[in-house]
């Protein structure tokens, strides 16, 4: 479990965000501004920042400026709609480990925060990456499952929607719930995509190993 500190004053995007890294298992603190979100940072009580860049008070880039000229190592993913080549170096010269573009899908923050965080652990040995029940096991690594021993192929959604079932066991997860986590902040509600991915890993792991809750979602039980 790690610490993150989320720099980010737009609150839906903020929320988002906090709420699908603590369903990872992490621990969440959100600053509205640059310069609470300095402090938080400069306060060594995290494993990683999240810094938008068009923040009020104090820069995203200013930040950076900060933290890395009064010697904090603390990695920072930049992720802002300032997408343009100019904006993407000058955060990664400034000291960005990361930059992300919005509109972004969670699953490839968590895949960039997992990186961060494993590069950054590496001296204190190896991350956790692999989680395992019911017969299944995911090599967070990899990116490979197997089931009962055999390998089976999972596509990207596939593998991201059966981490995050993985790491609920036994808790129904609403279908919103798992389009927030897998498909991201800008998911139609109305679609079935959820459902028909569920169908995918239960062809792959067992028709008994995700039960449907109706009126209520899903639950996986190994």
């Amino acid at each position: 479990m790690a610490r993150i500190l989320i720099v980010e004053d737009e609150e839906r995007i903020a929320a988002f965000v906090a709420k699908g890294l603590r369903a990872e298992g992490h621990q969440t603190t959100v600053a509205a501004d640059g310069e609470n979100g300095l402090d938080e940072a400069l306060s060594g009580g995290y494993d990683l920042a999240i810094l938008d860049i068009g923040l009020p008070r104090m820069s995203g880039f200013e930040v950076l400026d900060q933290l890395r000229s009064q010697g904090s190592r603390l990695p920072v993913i930049v992720l802002t709609a300032r997408d343009s080549v100019t904006d993407t170096v000058s955060a990664l010269e400034g000291g960005a480990d990361d930059y992300m573009p919005k509109p972004f899908r969670f699953a490839e923050l968590v895949a960039r925060v997992r990186l961060r965080l494993r590069q950054a652990a590496d001296q204190q040995g190896p991350a956790e990456d692999t989680l395992e029940a019911g017969g299944v096991r995911l090599d967070l690594r990899s990116r490979q499952a197997t089931v009962r021993g055999e390998q089976v192929d999972l596509s990207a959604r596939e593998f991201t929607l059966a981490q995050i079932f993985m790491l609920n066991p036994g808790q129904v997860l609403t279908r919103e719930q798992l389009l927030d986590h897998v498909w991201g902040y800008d998911f139609d509600p109305g679609s079935n995509v959820v459902d028909v991915y569920v169908g995918y890993l239960r062809k792959k792991f067992g028709a008994e190993t995700i039960t449907t809750i109706r009126g209520m979602g899903y639950r996986f039980t190994p």
